[in-house]
């Protein structure tokens, strides 16, 4: 007779199976079968307990996000289950693979208002790739290969298995079981020869070119199938917020961040070029500006793994579906060596007047006050521009986007498309996690940080090695500027009155140092980067400090403020 396991035990060793060696998660009546489990695997499955289930879902959002592996979430029923919502729709908008397995109450309790009961399934169907109820213990090892499979193939995203108490403690046979396909799910469509043809044909006629760098390169890992896409046909490029490490900062070919606070070159030249090359994005409202007047004059070409992005927001012209990893190359075996030169060079004007107005006065600025720009560079400059970028939401994010650097794959973990405010923290736990050998820095403002402050308590037990910067301008900056620009300077409820950071760093003891001014934070750099595990930076930051450039809201992309 076969060796018959509790499908509590048959779910340790379908994630052990899946190659998982870290979970984030916090304990509770309907998964304590689960727990009672990992106590023996202790060992091999390193269990991360966070202080909220929100921080444990952004926790392994960040851990996917640097190692490209997915992130796995562990949590009870109810009120548990209910506070991973928020980072399941971050996880599905950004294009982030995370399986989260939540306790549920027994099956014959199912639909009684039981104590911690909720319709985990019901709830998370629209903002997951896949939910899924496990009722019985034989169906744990399929319903966990199945989960991973669906999580990390074609276009990533979450997946939730909500685990019914009865299956956790009743007895099955186990076999490790793989899943590699599940009916009318294409992870990755088939490539067109005749759309690899077309696009090659368009992009050798062009004249302006212009490729726009999504996620989608990093998640491919075909940042070096775009160096050499870009490089054979002389193309600059701009990227999303997402796609910003996908390829060096200083690539010659690089000309800087598109989208709403993103640089004047791509943004002025997407309504200037000829063909519009997109590649893993998903043409964004933030990136696109108002849609009437977007690069009316270009032929788009659009390479994407999801059909359904394709016509979305923006009518191609050549849709190149596949796995850009593949798609790319087979264009670029295509195209004929070019230099657009005097394209490339029209870039120049719109950089000269940017540095001019906007970066030289946020980089040396001329008051008293530190400006945020001026801190996010030195702290790059101080991790020779190698380090993980993790930000927060609102104007900590767009700052440390537009003047941190990038060297590496994989360089920025930021929430795109949701913008959950509370996401850096957490967030940075996960990626200490997802890459120990690199030096992870995350960015917040005063009421970021706020929102997920209780994850100070994992860094204090982990001896989570985050470098935490936080921008402390007493505002909820983002809103105020947008107060300051279109409501009339009616700052309603953006005053934010702190805490001392100084007394709760030393209360979770975490090394930190407050600074307010230029003379003190090149010093206080040096420490938190010098300093073994955690360490927070406050910098007291101007107070009504401006994110610029920026297109206002509901406007074209080219046309951008400088002042605020």
């Amino acid at each position: 007779m076969e060796n018959l396991i509790t499908g509590a035990e048959a779910l340790m060793r379908s994630l052990k199976h899946q190659g998982v060696e870290t979970i984030f998660g916090y304990p509770g009546g309907s998964i304590m079968p689960v727990f009672d489990a990992l106590y023996d695997h202790r060992k091999e499955l390193n269990h991360i307990l966070v202080r909220h289930e929100q921080g444990a879902t952004h926790a392994a959002q960040g851990f996917a996000r640097v190692s490209g592996e997915v992130g796995v979430c562990l949590v009870t029923s109810g009120p548990g289950a209910t506070n991973t919502i928020t980072g399941i729709a971050d996880a599905m908008i950004d294009s982030t693979p995370i399986v989260v397995i939540a306790g549920q109450v027994g099956t014959n309790f199912l639909g009684t208002d039981a104590f911690q009961e909720v319709d985990l399934v019901g709830i998370t169907q629209p903002i997951t790739k896949w939910s899924y109820q496990i009722r019985r213990a034989e169906d744990v090892a399929w319903a966990v290969a199945r989960a991973f499979y669906v999580a990390k193939s074609g276009r990533p995203g979450p997946v939730v298995l909500d685990f019914a108490k009865n299956a956790q403690v009743e007895k099955t046979g186990y076999a490790p079981t793989k899943v590699d396909y599940v009916r009318s799910y294409l992870p990755v469509p088939e490539m067109d020869p005749e759309a690899i043809r077309q696009a090659a044909e368009l992009i050798n006629g062009a004249e302006r070119p212009l490729v726009l760098v999504g996620q989608g390169v990093e998640l491919g890992a075909a940042q070096q199938e775009l160096r050499a896409f870009i490089e054979k046909a002389g193309m600059p490029a701009g990227c999303t917020l997402l796609g910003l490490s996908a390829l060096p900062t200083d690539h010659p070919l690089n000309k800087g961040m598109l989208g709403m606070h993103g640089n004047l070159g791509p943004n002025i030249n997407t309504n200037k070029c000829d063909v519009l090359i997109a590649v893993g994005m998903r043409f964004d409202d933030r990136v696109t500006g108002k849609l009437e007047t977007y690069a009316k004059q270009a032929k788009i070409i659009h390479f994407d793994i999801d059909p359904a992005e394709i016509d979305k927001n923006v009518k191609t012209d050549v849709a190149v579906l596949g796995d850009c990893k593949e798609t790319l190359a087979a264009v670029t075996q295509l195209l004929e060596s070019a230099n657009h030169q005097e394209w490339i060079d029209s870039f120049r004007q719109y950089e000269e007047v940017e540095e001019e107005k906007v970066i030289r006065p946020e980089l040396h600025p001329v008051g008293k006050a530190l400006s945020m720009g001026e801190v996010v560079r030195a702290v790059s400059e101080a991790t020779h521009n190698e380090a993980v970028l993790v930000t927060d939401v609102g104007q900590n994010q767009m700052m440390s986007a537009r003047y941190f650097k990038y060297s590496k794959n994989r360089s920025i973990v930021t929430s795109g498309g949701l913008g959950t405010m509370g996401f850096g923290l957490p967030a940075a736990i996960g990626a200490t996690f997802g890459c120990p050998d690199r030096t992870v820095c995350v960015f917040m403002g005063d009421g970021g940080l706020q929102m997920n402050l209780q994850e100070m308590g994992t860094i204090m037990e982990q001896k989570a090695p985050v470098k935490m910067i936080l921008l402390n301008n007493n505002f909820l900056g983002n809103v105020r500027q947008w107060q300051a620009m279109f409501f009339n300077r009616r700052y309603s409820f953006t005053p934010m009155m702190n805490p001392d950071y100084m007394k709760i760093a030393s209360a979770y003891d975490i090394p930190a140092r407050r600074v307010m001014t230029r003379e003190e934070l090149a010093k206080a750099i040096d420490e938190m980067i010098a300093t073994d595990g955690p360490f927070l930076l406050e910098a007291c930051v101007e107070e009504e400090g401006n994110v610029m450039p920026m297109t206002p809201p509901g406007g074209a992309v080219n046309q951008m403020l400088l002042e605020c």
